[in-house]
């Protein structure tokens, strides 16, 4: 089995592939990375009944990785680049065999991946780090969970410009529930839910938007979202918004979380 590790900014991603299948999946967070490193591959062989001696490789990735210099527990060691990682990670998953690939953690990464290998197409500040930091400063919590659990009763409009606001009838490209401006409209009334839901869905739009630029002139009509804002409730919603914006298809794979540690693991399988 060979282990994939993606050690982020703020949690570490790990899988295991054995012959090209994947074996299980595991996230954990720790207060510094290489406790969370170490962490997540005791709790991952606990946690599918394996054994170091089960593991031929392991293939590290994410800005952490940059800490390991020797092989982990004897193990052979790989160092793989990121954007390549995340690159044949969202191929793997999405089953496509091209795609503009959006890797949305802390921070939000661009790829273009296909048969002829992986591009960085740049990056975007946005992304879970922004959600978490203005949270902490506008409706006082700072963990994920309770940001997302606070933002399911929240109601963007009390908080966002709508196209309806400013025209009033719907013209053609311009749905009249699409945002003008995010938190152009803070009510007086507006809760701490609809702030929580505000900033959620203005990093999901600027992301959303960014990718479709990073598309507008290429002839792939592909774009997979991965990473950990993936999974987040509301990241659907706007896969299916920009779809119909646009003539892009965007995708949410299974295991979009994962992507960047399974990208890893596979490269270093393929040698």
């Amino acid at each position: 089995m060979v282990l994939g590790i993606d050690v982020g900014g703020s949690t570490t991603k790990i899988i295991g592939l054995r012959d090209g299948e994947l074996v299980g999946t595991l996230q954990v967070r720790a207060a510094d990375q290489i406790t969370s490193l170490f962490g997540a591959i005791g709790s991952f062989l606990r946690k599918y009944g394996a054994k170091l001696g089960d593991v031929s490789s392991i293939a590290l990735t994410g800005v952490g990785s940059s800490f390991i210099d020797e092989p982990i527990y004897g193990i052979d060691t790989h160092k793989i680049n990121e954007f390549m990682a995340i690159g044949h990670g969202a191929l793997y998953l999405s089953e496509l065999k091209e795609a503009i690939v959006v890797s949305m953690g802390t921070g939000t990464a661009f790829v273009r991946a296909d048969a002829d290998g992986v591009t960085h197409l740049g990056g975007s500040g946005i992304g879970g780090g922004t959600i978490i930091g203005i949270a902490s400063k506008m409706v006082g919590k700072s963990d994920i969970d309770a940001i997302l659990a606070l933002a399911k009763t929240g109601k963007l409009e009390n908080v966002d410009l709508s196209v309806r606001d400013i025209i009033g009838r719907e013209i053609p490209s311009l749905p009249l529930n699409l945002t003008a401006a995010n938190f152009g409209k803070i009510k007086s009334t507006a809760t701490e839910a609809d702030l929580a839901l505000g900033i959620i869905n203005m990093v999901f739009q600027t992301v959303g938007m960014l990718a479709l630029f990073a598309a507008r002139n290429d002839t792939i009509r592909d774009i997979v979202m991965t990473g950990a804002l993936a999974m987040f409730p509301q990241a659907e919603g706007i896969q299916l918004a920009f779809s119909r914006l646009s003539n892009l298809n965007f995708t949410i794979p299974p295991n979009a979380v994962f992507a960047t540690a399974i990208g890893a693991a596979l490269i270093t399988v393929q040698g």
